[in-house]
């Protein structure tokens, strides 16, 4: 078993709160990912459990063993840095049993778990070279490697792929994915992008300030998320987010913006309950927007007249950016669209999959 519970968990830099009193539970052999920004507090957290930072307060436990105080050495877990941190010096064989020699393991068990992870990450070939003559996903898959054969009880991956182009990192995404899978050992790992989260995780933890904004399966956060942060952040493109007002007639309630008008789906109306009138916040993903002409209208289906600013294809779709009144919204619709830039065109979106927040304080109805 290899679970790990952070307890009240609090580092300050200063004045400045990193990390903001936060409770997490990580499952055993569960891939946890936490997400966020830049300066969110994610990266703390993980070198807090890796014990490379101390907390300000709280506790960490990892098997049921409160390990705050423990020196890293001896937490049984083993972390992958975005800059890979190989030795120059030592051929790949040298750099993933270093730290096996250190633990003075016999000579033919270093030998046998340094060949075998070789041969789970496919590198068996490069054991006698130096990292200078690696490519960045090969140096990765090294840096993994280092992390396996020591058998830890929990893997800590600090924006591991972040150095690596676009095409290498989506490879190095499925190849994680079913090294977890072979492997079953617990992880948690960090990154500012959410496409890796949302493709990775078990679970994700979004992050903002320090403090957890939501935590849950990928697609429960995306179809069902929180507050306006991370309705902002989770997708690609993001979110819609169109200031709204509230409104009644003739018995059916809608919402108007300045240049629409859109019946609010009877889901909506019962989370809003005595709420009649009022601002709030619209929230609309791209891909609940259609080309009308295309698509044709649908039960739940609402007309909006906009003007293209942007045509951006993208393969199989395109992304329109759009504008409705002083509204601006990105729209994400079939490469077969006749929209052209400068021009009035008809979207439709599905009011089934509208969203609305608390204007003050973000937080979804």
């Amino acid at each position: 078993m290899a679970d790990i519970k952070l307890v009240n968990l609090i580092k300050n830099f200063g004045d400045v709160t990193a990390v903001n009193n936060i409770n997490l539970a990580v499952r055993d052999k569960e891939f946890l990912v936490l997400v966020g920004p830049s300066g969110c507090g994610k990266s703390t957290c993980l070198r807090m459990i890796a014990g490379l930072d101390d907390p300000s307060a709280g506790e960490i436990h990892i098997d049921g063993q409160n390990v705050t105080d423990l020196a890293p050495k001896d937490r049984d877990i083993a972390m992958v840095f975005q800059d890979y941190a190989l030795y120059p010096h030592m051929n790949v064989y040298k750099n993933m049993s270093f730290g096996l020699q250190n633990k003075k393991l016999p000579k033919p068990q270093i030998e046998q778990r340094v060949v075998e992870a070789a041969r789970i990450l496919g590198i068996e070939e490069l054991l006698e070279r130096k990292p200078k003559a690696l490519s960045g996903g090969q140096r990765q898959r090294v840096a993994i490697g280092r992390a396996i054969v020591r058998k830890p009880v929990a893997f800590l991956f600090d924006e591991p792929l972040s150095n690596l182009d676009a095409k290498l990192r989506v490879q190095m995404r499925g190849e994680l994915a079913t090294l977890h899978d072979r492997l079953e050992t617990t992880s948690i790992y960090v990154t500012h992008d959410q496409v890796e989260a949302m493709t990775l995780a078990d679970r994700i933890v979004v992050m903002y300030q320090g403090n957890i904004m939501q935590t849950g399966p990928p697609l429960e956060v995306y179809k069902n998320p929180a507050n306006l942060f991370v309705a902002g952040f989770i997708g690609s493109p993001g979110m819609n987010l169109l200031a709204a007002r509230l409104s009644t007639e003739s018995g059916q309630m809608l919402l108007k913006g300045d240049e629409y008008r859109m019946r609010i789906p009877a889901h909506l109306q019962k989370r809003l309950g005595d709420i009649k009138d009022g601002e709030v916040i619209l929230g609309i993903r791209p891909d609940d927007i259609y080309d009308r002409s295309i698509k044709g209208d649908f039960p739940g289906g609402q007309v909006l007249r906009v003007k293209i600013e942007v045509f951006e294809p993208l393969g199989s779709e395109v992304l329109l950016r759009a504008r409705s009144g002083s509204d601006l919204i990105l729209a994400s619709v079939d490469s077969t669209t006749q929209a052209r830039v400068r021009e009035t065109f008809d979207l439709i979106v599905d009011t089934r999959n509208l969203h609305l927040f608390d204007k003050q304080t973000g937080a979804a109805y």
